[in-house]
């Protein structure tokens, strides 16, 4: 029962992201200040809930492959680190010029790429499974040193952002998880062997997703004033985000086309396209170095990015595997 529970969570986040996202802002209006302070001392359990099982399905191992894959990876951190955060700061600029906070919240979703849907989506969509792995690795591993100095730059001086505590943040939220983990995946495989261990994996994905669901509750519980406070202004954040996936994604898609093979084109524009919203909003919402507001965009960013992932999935098997025209794909797409 438990089991089927976790999997429904992870295979419905779409929904379920939402409906804690509107019950959170809800239950806000009427909480206290002792309830709010109770979910406070929660978050950091709570994040440990989300971010640990995720990293028991990630093999950071895949770096030492490294080698093996250059192209894809090197084009996926010239992506993610190099053409993303200039799109953030465009669509920042022109969007949120009046509100730092909601676009340190894009920064965010620009600076942590890859997620564990981009090895899945990789090999749904008929992907270099192997290069979504080892882009999977390096590319994390880059973000956590990265992400510190990048923000320092990014973020106006008045906010008063300190990157050393961002690093500590970073050390508490997600290396100690990191770590945990990596020996929890080292243990499991040794135990029950990669077949075995390959059955526990969506138990895994399914308690990351119910963190995911206690911590934007838990989240929007603690932002719903300051959110609803302006309510038009912070539904608006749903425009720029989707500009940020559609432009990142069409620079991969590019890239991949011209530089790369089909195969591994499809795992450049997934270990870019897709983006690590769950260390995101964990560092957003334990980081008292980062504005409280942050933390909307990305919970917005749930309700984009899985659908992204179907449509480019149906792109190439329906356009590019099957020769349809564009007008038939979209056909396909939307009825089914």
């Amino acid at each position: 029962m438990i089991r089927a529970l976790l999997t429904g969570i992870k295979e419905n986040l779409i929904y379920v992201v939402v409906t804690s996202l509107v019950a959170g802002l809800a239950f806000g209006q009427v909480a206290g200040s002792g309830t709010k302070a109770v979910f406070r001392a929660a978050v950091v359990p709570i994040l440990f809930l989300m971010i640990y099982p995720m990293i028991v399905n990630i093999d950071l191992r895949e770096v030492i492959n490294v080698r093996d894959h250059a192209g894809p990876v090197g084009l996926s951190l010239l992506i993610n680190f190099g053409a993303a955060p200039l799109f953030a700061v465009a669509l920042s600029r022109g969007f949120f010029g009046g509100d730092v906070e909601y676009a340190v919240g894009l920064y965010f979703i620009a600076l942590i790429p890859t997620s564990g849907m981009t090895a899945a989506w990789t090999g749904l969509a008929d992907g270099d499974l192997e290069s979504a792995l080892v882009a999977m690795a390096v590319n994390l591993l880059a973000a956590i040193v990265i992400l510190p100095a990048y923000l320092s730059v990014l973020v106006p001086a008045d906010i008063g952002f300190d990157p050393s505590a961002l690093y500590r943040q970073l050390a508490q939220v997600v290396v100690v998880p990191m770590v945990a983990g990596t020996a929890t995946r080292w243990l499991l495989l040794r135990r029950y062997s990669a077949a075995g261990f390959k059955r526990l994996k969506p138990l895994f994905g399914g308690l990351s997703s119910f963190g995911v669901m206690l911590i934007v509750f838990v989240a929007m519980t603690m932002r719903s004033g300051q959110i609803l406070a302006d309510p038009i202004a912070s539904a608006v954040t749903v425009v720029p985000l989707a500009v940020f996936y559609a432009a990142v994604l069409g620079v991969a898609a590019i890239a991949g086309r011209t530089l790369l093979d089909p195969s591994r084109g499809v795992a450049l524009v997934y270990a870019t396209s897709m983006r690590n919203l769950s260390i995101a909003l964990a560092i957003v919402v334990a980081a008292d170095a980062v504005p409280a507001g942050a933390v909307l965009p990305i919970a917005l960013a749930y309700v984009i990015q899985p659908p992204l992932g179907a449509v480019y999935m149906h792109y190439r098997r329906d356009i590019v595997d099957e020769g349809l025209s564009l007008r038939e794909a979209v056909g396909r797409i939307g009825s089914g």
